[in-house]
């Protein structure tokens, strides 16, 4: 049986040719592992985010403060008969000004001229025996010299003729009691003032000190506003005015300005008059009056309004934006410092008072401080920012658009749609306009 014939090996070339597909393999395997080899290409670095801030600076600011009270009359009086009888006329428009002493009402004075006359006849009855108790004293007064009476007659003379004389002064008493009953007839008015709502009309029987008012009158210019402060704010007010913190007011000559129930502010300017001595254990707070004028009547008794009552000038007030304030869970007010290398860090503050849409700072700032503003969504403590001035009352929205306006379209439409995230709720606002 013949041997297999065994072929001789092809040459290299040949071989190469008829493996394409493992060169290309082969080549890709190798240039994979050169590149393993090298070091990759560092990221690039990102920018600092853009945020915008305020550096603090001192300024001599006013203070005042607002509290609730009501108005109240300068002067008040209800009217009552002080006589009995059938009201004749009411000489009066209600809602008008009247003149103290000016006649309002008319009972029916026919019983009272009467009894007026009645008591005169008794007067002059009375002094014709007056005088004739005297005569015959006089007389017996001379008979008893020369023993023409005894001195017992003469003393009885004497003494109905002392008599006659008490007489006569009931008698004009009487007359006196019953011509002031007859003008009591007239109901006047007790003070000047406008006059409110009549209770009775023409017809109507009253009675002399009835429990209910004909009418009442009320003297509206000036007019009181009673508020009351709490005795922690008063006493605070008063170390700070004795230590020089608050400087140019007195409690004694304080003004006092108002604004009404409508928010709108009052025209006239007042002063407070009084001051409570006596500290409601009930509320804490000391009742003030200020007394204001109102000489066009848009002050009515009764009215809520809000005193604004000037506390001094602090000569350095440290003030910030309230937008720049933020609240942790605790309630703890605090703001984003700027250092001098750019970076952010949280500081709280301690804030005292609003004054508009700032917070007047006690502590936890010092002047030349930057802080951040606008652009909260971009900020964590310790990274580094780009600051971008901004004016110090700026608002977060108002801050995002004035950047988005010198950028592109597209750009401004991603700054106020980051804005508007970064901006909070008005709940969250209310929250945070109580100073800690």
């Amino acid at each position: 049986m013949p041997s297999p014939r065994v072929r001789p090996p092809l040459p290299l070339v040949h071989r190469l040719r008829a493996c394409p597909l493992a060169i290309c393999s082969a080549l890709v395997i190798a240039l994979g592992l050169a590149a393993c080899g090298d070091k990759a290409p560092s990221a690039a670095t990102p920018k600092p985010p853009e945020v915008g801030v305020i550096t603090l600076g001192e300024s001599s600011q006013a203070l005042s403060s607002e509290l609730p009270g009501r108005t109240s009359a300068f002067m008040s009086a209800e009217v009552r008969p002080q006589v009995s009888g059938i009201v004749q006329k009411r000489l009066f428009n209600e809602g008008s000004t009247v003149k103290a002493g000016q006649v309002l009402y008319q009972i029916d004075p026919s019983t009272y001229r009467t009894t007026l006359a009645s008591a005169k006849a008794a007067l002059a009855k009375a002094q014709a025996a007056a005088h004739t108790a005297r005569v015959n004293a006089e007389r017996n007064a001379e008979l008893v010299k020369i023993d023409a009476v005894s001195r017992q007659v003469a003393q009885e003379s004497e003494a109905q003729a002392a008599q006659a004389l008490s007489d006569v002064a009931a008698a004009q008493a009487a007359v006196e009691a019953a011509q002031i009953n007859l003008n009591y007839t007239e109901v006047k008015a007790p003070i000047s003032g406008r006059v409110n709502l009549s209770t009775v009309t023409p017809g109507a029987l009253v009675t002399a000190n009835q429990a209910a008012a004909l009418t009442t009158i009320v003297q509206l210019d000036p007019m009181y506003v009673d508020f009351t402060q709490s005795t922690a704010e008063l006493l605070a007010l008063r170390r700070d005015i004795e230590s020089g913190r608050y400087q140019g007011v007195s409690q004694s000559t304080l003004p006092v300005k108002l604004l009404l129930e409508d928010g709108s502010p009052y025209a006239h300017e007042g002063k407070l008059e009084f001051s409570g001595l006596i500290v409601d254990p009930g509320t804490g707070g000391v009742t003030l009056r200020a007394a204001m004028p109102n000489p066009d009547g848009m002050l009515m008794p009764g009215m809520y309004v809000r005193a604004q009552l000037p506390t001094g000038v602090q000569p350095k007030a440290l003030l910030i934006p309230q937008q720049a304030v933020q609240r942790d869970p605790s309630g703890r007010a605090n703001v984003w410092l700027l250092s001098a290398e750019d970076t952010l860090t949280r500081q709280p503050v301690t804030l005292s008072r609003a004054i508009g849409n700032q917070w007047l700072v006690e502590a936890g700032l010092k002047p030349g401080d930057r802080i951040v503003v606008d652009g909260f969504q971009r900020v964590r403590a310790g990274i580094q920012v780009k600051p971008v001035d901004a004016p110090a009352t700026i608002s977060p929205v108002n801050a995002a658009s004035a950047r988005a306006a010198a950028a592109t379209p597209a750009a401004a439409a991603s700054a106020a749609s980051a804005e508007s995230i970064a901006s909070p709720s008005p709940s969250q606002q209310a929250v945070s306009s109580t100073p800690r």
